[in-house]
């Protein structure tokens, strides 16, 4: 069936074999019908077209099951089925409705918003696609109360300077990627629930995304993910029974801010920022799991209002050349350590609290530096503070021992002293090894046999 520009055709209680409905330019109707095997795209609506497509059925077309392109369409009440490309695909500036649809078994996309399209999803299950909803090049759809479930890849999948609203969704059983938002995506994510499958949500790739009220459970994989030049805003997180809650890493503009979240029986850890990444935390609350907060390499990890609860190993740690900063931390009850550095991180932690952790409250090793400023110590066993002298301990309340580390010489070992413009000593020196303004230098030692090193 064509239609050509300026006509009006309504097409009712048919079936279309193998063939297509094809709308150019013109206004028209789909009701009741059954389109099978179309060798092209089973309903096509181009070049300016008003068409509706309500209660129908399509089933195995090669390309698309309803193509909307340059036109407007709405889709509704109908199920699509076994299409070889996206099931509902919008381009062009299109405009497309679609609700309260079915769609499954599909080879690529169930519902693909691409070059500048905009429009509505509402009321629509997919079950058995690669990519629940795709959008991307400039589309920017509203899609509400829609469930993707059993999607082989991503249930929601912006990217490409793609955008898009969604609210009130359902993502289940993801086999990669629940939510994901990569090449310049940029979605706003509220009020949607994630269960089971893989990563929960991932902003990648110079991706962006804002993403609040979002329920999380029962994953194999990471929570939420921020890597590589990408930049998200959480808020309002509630992850349960997954490996890990957030994990960043990429250069300086890798950012993540959250606030308001919950993360709670996780197996490892709530928070790892590596890289020179940089994540800010307000109000977030860890239980459970074997760390709270991590922060490593040259990240930054900035925290206010946190509280970590019944972990294994520490409540947070700093290492490598990484940047702690805390206001308002409390730590209770972990089997280890409450707050720990090494390497030479620095931590900087402004009015916290240690309760009841076994081993200390704080542990500092290697060249970690920093200060505790008004924090607290209580407990009944292990110590207050384990440090390395490098930590400037300023109103520490405690009534349990601050231990300062003692790093003997090896007996024998010689004097090792770092010279710069020549060599200036303050006392005698015996055994030592100098080497300055040389592009070379050669260190030998004889040993007791007689051979050389």
């Amino acid at each position: 069936m064509h239609a050509r520009p300026n006509t009006s055709v309504m097409l009712r209680d048919s079936v279309i074999q193998y063939g297509r409905a094809l709308f150019v330019g013109a206004n028209g109707l789909v009701e009741r019908c059954r389109f099978t095997d179309a060798a092209n795209n089973a309903v096509a609506v181009c070049e300016g077209a008003h068409v509706s497509v309500r209660d129908s059925w399509i089933e195995g077309s090669r390309i698309h099951g309803v193509r909307v392109s340059d036109a407007h369409a709405q889709v509704s009440g109908s199920e699509l089925t076994g299409t070889g490309k996206a099931a509902i695909a919008a381009d062009t500036r299109a405009e497309l409705t679609v609700s309260d649809c079915t769609i499954n078994a599909v080879h690529a996309e169930a519902i693909m918003f691409t070059e500048q399209s905009r429009g509505s999803v509402d009321g629509t299950r997919v079950t058995d696609a690669q990519h629940g909803i795709a959008v991307m090049s400039g589309a920017d759809p509203v899609v509400r109360n829609c469930v993707f479930t059993e999607c082989r890849d991503t249930g929601i999948n912006v990217q490409s300077t793609g955008r898009g609203t969604f609210e009130d969704c359902e993502v289940v059983n993801a086999g990669n990627v629940a939510v994901f938002s990569t090449k310049g995506g940029a979605p706003e994510v509220h009020s949607c629930r994630i269960t089971r499958g893989n990563v929960g949500i991932a902003v990648t790739d110079a991706g962006r995304g804002r993403f609040t009220q979002i329920g999380i459970e029962d994953l194999t994989g990471t929570a939420l993910r921020v890597l590589d030049d990408s930049r998200a805003v959480f808020e309002q997180i509630r992850a349960e029974r997954c490996p890990a809650g957030l994990e960043t890493w990429g250069t300086g503009g890798t950012t993540a801010d959250v606030t308001d979240a919950r993360f709670h029986g996780l197996d490892v850890g709530a928070v790892t920022v590596v890289g020179q990444s940089r994540v800010t935390l307000k109000g977030v609350a860890v239980e459970g799991g074997v760390l709270g907060f991590g922060v490593g390499e040259d990240a930054q990890l900035f925290m206010y209002d946190c509280d970590v609860t019944a972990v294994s190993a520490s409540g947070a740690v700093g290492f490598g050349k990484a940047r702690l900063v805390a206001r308002n931390l409390t730590v209770t009850g972990s089997e280890g350590l409450g707050l720990y550095g090494k390497d030479s991180a620095y931590l900087d932690v402004v009015n916290g609290a240690f309760v009841d952790c076994a081993v200390a409250g704080a542990s500092f090793d290697d060249t970690c530096c920093g200060r505790l400023l008004d924090c607290s110590v209580n407990g009944m066993q292990g110590v207050a503070v384990h440090h390395n002298g490098l930590i400037d301990l300023v109103s520490l309340r405690t009534s349990l021992p601050v231990v300062k580390q003692t790093t003997k010489p090896v007996e024998g070992s010689p004097t090792t002293v770092n010279t710069f413009h020549g060599p200036v000593f303050n006392a005698a020196a015996h055994g030592i090894q100098l080497a300055w303004n040389n592009n070379r230098a050669i260190q030998q030692q004889i040993n007791e046999d007689g051979s050389s090193t």
